[in-house]
């Protein structure tokens, strides 16, 4: 299972990502391997461009696996933020923090174009898949 970030949602909505690979994705959209998480819908729908566009990512998104928030998410991304930190990358968007903390706890991987994800796969404790949309630079 991958977990959704918004910048590989966002670029698959612009239709820039190559065929073949954005049939592989509606493929693992429809066989349900995707999942979302709040930091991710949040995202999107701040993204909407109106109330019916909204209603219609919620209902869409609300057909997918859904990584709950917990305790035990706050407290390893505050944990990777604090091993970031100590190594000066403590900028990174608290979003994908979130986001690899919510992967780590469903020992899932995410899907995203943001050299953030790689940062946190190699740099901290969180232990996820970094699966890049398309390759760095590409799209």
């Amino acid at each position: 299972m991958l977990l959704l970030d918004n910048s590989a949602w966002s670029r698959l909505l612009e239709g820039v990502v190559p065929d073949e690979r954005a049939k592989e994705i509606a493929e693992w959209f429809r066989r349900r391997e995707l999942a979302v998480c709040l930091p991710f819908t949040l995202e999107a729908g701040y993204s909407a461009r109106s109330a019916a566009d909204h209603t219609a990512l919620m209902d869409r998104f609300d057909k997918l696996p859904r990584i709950e928030i917990d305790s035990e998410v706050e407290r390893i991304s505050l944990q990777a933020q604090r091993e970031l930190a100590a190594i000066g990358h403590h900028r990174l968007a608290p979003m994908d923090v979130m986001i690899a903390a919510c992967a780590h706890r469903a020992e899932a991987g995410v899907l995203h174009y943001d050299r953030d994800y790689d940062i946190l796969a190699e740099k901290t404790s969180l232990v996820f898949e970094s699966e890049w949309l398309a390759p760095s630079g590409t799209l």
